[in-house]
């Protein structure tokens, strides 16, 4: 059923959309949809194609737009590419990573293989304890700013690797996509270091992914971290470990309703285990990390239906937001107060993904067409809004997929 919907005019999209959600929601936990339905279709009235072209264009200008104020991705001799957070002049794992799942996504494999061969060759640790994980950035050169990992890039690689072996299938050495998956599964849960500095990125009792596996910065989390949707798909496809990736999948469904404030909806960019804030800093509010916690609500509800108060909670935040709608802070504490009077598209293209799990598409129209209708991010600060941006659009037109991967 899922794979016709983007054929049938809209009001037809929004009548099946309904009996899938019910039909969904009354079985344990599926294996999970090949794709979800294309919302720009069923709530703007607009054509398959205009959307195939619109997503054309937003790979046009950020993968071969201009370099000084329209493209992220850079290539480097024949077979390396870097994402470009241009704002701070550095590379990321954070956009590597991003990188290589619109690539995949979008069928662009030079790009997706020279993106993970810059990773390979530049972040990842080839000795010593850290080995197996990336540093989080790099000089365009290649040159380490920081020796240590931000979880969420290890995280977004090796779900972008399993979808590139089911893509693609299976090449040799750093381009054996699965081994490589494997490999890094493995590293997030089972990686020590000397003395205890090191840690594992999914802490050994919470199951939760750390805030940086190392130190203190491995005793709390942040809630934009929390993948469900991914690590329930490693529960099935990892070689080892499945019951624990599945406690892992449990466990963040559970952290989000702790996590989240129960009148806005709101979580903040770091918390404690136990889903309060971490009040040692201004990442206890709802910050720029903390815009991605509603896409990862949303695509868990979207590709497995297990829980139901994922739907209530993004009725809950998306009422929340659209109380600022026409003039969004990018920033707020989590009770709602207000801390900026700055926009961001980003924001508004992650609240534009709750339109995959909300009851009542009218709270997510809105931002659907805000996304339809913005102006492509250019300039300096185009990075993170940007790949918000399009990870948004992929997710909302029904082209972010599952890919099983090969044997």
């Amino acid at each position: 059923m899922i794979t016709t919907l983007r054929s049938l005019a809209p009001i037809g999209i929004l009548a099946l959309l309904s009996i899938v959600q019910s039909a969904c929601s009354n079985q344990p936990e599926p294996m999970g949809l090949a794709s979800t339905p294309d919302y720009f279709q069923a709530l703007l009235d607009v054509s398959e194609t205009e959307v195939e072209q619109k997503i054309q264009s937003a790979w046009q200008h950020f993968f071969e737009g201009d370099s000084s104020s329209q493209r992220l991705y850079y290539e480097v001799g024949d077979d390396k590419a870097y994402i470009a957070d241009v704002g701070n002049q550095d590379v990321r794992s954070e956009g590597m990573s991003y990188g290589m799942m619109i690539a995949v996504m979008l069928d662009q494999k030079e790009a997706f293989d020279r993106l993970w061969n810059w990773a390979n060759t530049h972040m990842r640790h080839a000795s010593g304890g850290r080995a197996g994980y990336f540093a989080w950035h790099c000089d365009y050169e290649g040159n380490q700013l920081s020796e240590a990992s931000a979880s969420d890039g290890e995280e977004w690689f090796a779900m972008a690797l399993y979808f590139a072996s089911g893509r693609w299938g299976n090449g040799e050495g750093i381009f054996n996509y699965r081994a490589q998956a494997d490999k890094l599964l493995h590293d997030m849960l089972h990686k020590q270091g000397p003395e205890g500095y090191l840690k594992s990125i999914f802490h050994k009792k919470e199951l939760q992914p750390v805030f940086v596996p190392h130190g203190k910065y491995a005793e709390f989390t942040d809630p934009s971290y929390h993948l469900p949707a991914f690590t329930n798909l490693w529960a099935k496809w990892a070689p080892k470990d499945n019951q624990t990736w599945i406690k892992s999948t449990e466990t963040s469904r559970t952290f989000f309703h702790k996590a989240a404030h129960s009148s806005t909806g709101l979580m903040p960019d770091y918390a404690h285990f136990d889903g309060s804030p971490r009040l040692e800093d201004d990442h206890k509010d709802f910050r720029f990390d903390a815009w991605r916690t509603i896409s990862n609500v949303a695509l868990d509800w979207a590709w497995n239906r297990a829980d139901p108060w994922q739907v209530d909670q993004t009725d809950r935040v998306l009422s929340f937001l659209l109380t600022h709608f026409d003039d969004l802070p990018n920033q707020f504490a989590i009770d709602g107060t207000p801390l900026s009077n700055e926009t961001s598209p980003g924001l508004y293209a992650m609240a534009a993904t709750g339109a995959l799990a909300t009851s009542n598409p009218e709270l997510a129209k809105p931002f659907v067409q805000y996304l339809w209708d913005v102006e492509l991010p250019e300039g300096k600060w185009r990075y993170y809004d940007g790949l918000m941006y399009f990870l948004g659009l992929l997710q909302v037109s029904g082209e972010f997929k599952i890919y099983p991967p090969s044997e």
